[in-house]
């Protein structure tokens, strides 16, 4: 496929304040909606053209018996004006592509067409007006039909263009609360803000831009664009990155970035780089369209030479020799190979639960020797759960603990006390509930005073644990927090971000087909080693930014690994992008999933496995039947340039054209018997 959607021009992307970047991405989505369109009406006009072409063709008419009965005067001509309508309007697409391709020098499947194509139009055009010699218009018509079917077939199998860009400008909010000189508020776009501006975030609102906290305290979910799983505690003097989401305070920032300079814009930047610099390669069918446009000049040339000059035959018969050469060179079935297997594989993909985006990307995953997964989200769940129950009082029992601490956070919204809510078997009514802010919770429960609070809390009121297990929850980098009742401190709970169920099984298989399997996170290295072991991983990569991401894939490709990256969040766009290919969860955000080659539509990381499979099934396919479209001419080619002529057996027009038929209906049949083991 010519178009994969990664490759945009750097001005398309550049950004002031908040402004959306231009609609590149849909003048390029619907550049390519008009290309299947116009494939697609050329395939149909053409076909209505290709009807009366071959009835009016001689050899068709004698192959069928109906010579006497469709011939009459003027036919050829009627015949020569319908094909030269066909081939000018059917088969423009393929001469400007041979143009294009001999302009870049890199001639391909268009070139081989495009002369395949003129030389029968040609050829047959002088015979009509009075050259002795065979008419190969319904050769004409019939090619450009397949051809323009192939491609169109192609093009609808490769979605449209990389959105990606835009959906990460759409993180931020279109409008801030602007704090004015005299105090009061004015919501302003946020094209509008400045460095040096105050804004207010209020609880469940998306952070502007990035800045420092000057007022308020308040818990940020940052990993959307950071990868780091906990929700982050923010109190005057942090910093606050823009698109990132004010939990449960409200909190006023002082704006220090905006536009380009922006985390977000950073980030923008390396996806579109990334994008840019994606190598293309050309694809089976390409390389084989090479050769066989040398071996149809040089068999066409070498035929005519022979015929004319060593054999003397008259220049009619060398030259209808030379030409059904050049014709039966480019086989029908050839233009019918990949993108038969590709629109199979395609709607294997889909039953499967995985969309392919970017067809190039999906056949280099039968070479994957590295897959690359990020944690949040991708390997773990993506949001808390509670991991450990520690009482630290002989009059609790743990469930005892863990229902004391939900009823009283069943009056909050926050992860870790949706999470304890979760855990917990039941719930009691509270009375005298009380949030406070960055410390806690507390409330009445059956009469007695319950306070779920955190390490700090702890610390300012001089509270010792000495709990071995508790003290390895805190070096394991996981949430705790402690459980007081009545004054007490009887419990802690610890919490992290739950590993997947499936993730353990698809690692294992992946390391079974002789993958090395990394992970990427932004969360700390003790947390990174504690996943890394519980799932078998070879490798993990420890408090990585985003811009580091990238960075680490690019390190291994300079390894000579082919490497896949499998991740959900706006942190792993880059490195979706920069990987060879990217796998993007489907429950992930939308910037993932635009930035992917392939998506995971239901989740399951099994489809990993099932990916890579249907490549390496995918690929055999593709062989198997080039194998077949070119084996028809290491049998068609000698024989149509008249190497058996001796003993009297030469190749008609005829004969080849029930070969071209024969070569491609087993191509048609073998892409069909394509399946997922």
């Amino acid at each position: 496929m010519q178009t994969t959607g990664k490759h945009h021009n750097h001005d398309e992307h550049k950004m002031m304040g908040h402004e959306h970047p231009p609609k590149a991405h849909e003048s390029h989505s619907g550049h390519h909606e008009h290309m299947v369109a116009d494939f697609r009406k050329r395939f149909w006009i053409s076909i209505a053209l290709t009807i009366p072409i071959l009835a009016l063709s001689p050899l068709i008419q004698q192959l069928l018996g109906l010579r006497k009965m469709l011939a009459f005067r003027g036919d050829l001509y009627l015949l020569l004006a319908l094909s030269t309508v066909l081939f000018f309007y059917g088969g423009w697409p393929f001469l400007k592509g041979f143009y294009d391709e001999i302009k870049k020098g890199r001639p391909g499947m268009m070139t081989l067409i495009a002369v395949a194509i003129t030389t029968a139009y040609v050829y047959s055009g002088i015979v009509v007006l009075g050259l002795k010699g065979k008419i190969f218009l319904w050769e004409l018509a019939t090619l450009i039909d397949i051809m323009l079917l192939g491609h169109w077939i192609e093009m609808r199998s490769v979605m449209g263009a990389s959105r990606a860009l835009e959906e990460l400008a759409r993180l931020m909010p279109s409008e801030a609360h602007k704090v004015m000189p005299d105090g009061r508020l004015m919501d302003v776009p946020i094209s509008e803000v400045r460095p040096g501006d105050i804004v207010l975030v209020k609880p469940g609102e998306k952070v502007p831009a990035d800045g420092v906290v000057v007022d308020g305290e308040t818990s940020i979910d940052e990993s959307m664009l950071t990868g780091e799983s906990r929700p982050v505690e923010k109190k005057s003097g942090d910093t606050v990155i823009g698109g990132s989401i004010n939990f449960d305070g409200a909190i006023k920032v002082k704006v220090q970035k905006t536009g380009k300079d922006s985390f977000l814009s950073q980030v923008i930047e390396l996806v579109r780089k990334a994008q840019e610099s994606k190598s293309r390669t050309q694809d089976l069918a390409n390389r084989a369209a090479v050769w066989l446009t040398v071996i149809a000049l040089t068999g066409g040339g070498i035929t005519f030479f022979i015929w004319n000059f060593l054999m003397h035959k008259d220049i009619a018969f060398a030259l209808e020799r030379t030409v059904t050469v050049m014709v039966i060179t480019c086989p029908h079935a050839l233009g019918l190979a990949i993108p038969l297997v590709v629109a199979v594989s395609t709607a294997i993909a889909a039953k499967h639960g995985f969309i392919i985006r970017d067809r190039k990307a999906f056949e280099q995953a039968r070479e994957l020797e590295a897959i690359v997964f990020d944690k949040t989200g991708t390997l773990t769940e993506g949001k808390f759960g509670v991991s450990n129950v520690v009482s630290l009082s002989p009059a609790f029992s743990d469930g005892e603990i863990l229902r004391y601490a939900a009823s009283v956070e069943a009056n909050s919204e926050h992860p870790v006390a949706k999470a304890i809510v979760e855990a917990a078997d039941k719930i009691m009514e509270v009375t005298d509930f009380r949030s406070i802010r960055g410390k806690g919770v507390e409330g009445t429960v059956a009469d007695r005073v319950v306070r779920v609070v955190s390490p700090g809390v702890l610390k300012e009121q001089n509270i010792e644990h000495g709990n071995e297990e508790v003290n390895e929850m805190f070096e394991d980098g996981k949430t705790v927090v402690f459980v007081l009742i009545d004054g007490e401190l009887v419990g802690a709970i610890g919490l992290s971000d739950v590993i997947r169920e499936e993730a353990k099984e698809a690692i294992a298989k992946l390391k079974g087909m002789g993958l090395r399997c990394v992970m990427l996170t932004g969360d700390n290295r003790r947390v990174a080693m504690r996943v890394a072991e519980e799932l078998g991983l070879d490798d993990y990569f420890a408090e990585v930014l985003p811009h580091e991401k990238s960075q680490k894939i690019r390190e291994l490709k300079a390894r000579g690994l082919k490497v896949a990256m499998v991740g959900d969040g706006v942190n792993d766009a880059p490195a979706l992008v920069e990987a060879d290919v990217g796998i993007a969860i489907g429950a992930g955000t939308d910037v993932a999933i635009e930035a992917g080659d392939i998506i995971l539509v239901r989740n399951y990381l099994s489809d990993v496995v099932s990916i890579i499979k249907l490549a390496r099934l995918t690929y055999r396919k593709m062989v198997q039947n080039l194998l077949w479209a070119t084996g028809y001419n290491a049998l068609a080619i000698p024989l149509a340039a008249g190497a058996l002529y001796p003993y009297g057996i030469l190749l008609s027009p005829a004969i080849g054209a029930v070969l071209m038929s024969l070569s491609t209906v087993i191509v048609a049949i073998n892409a069909r018997l394509l399946k997922m083991s």
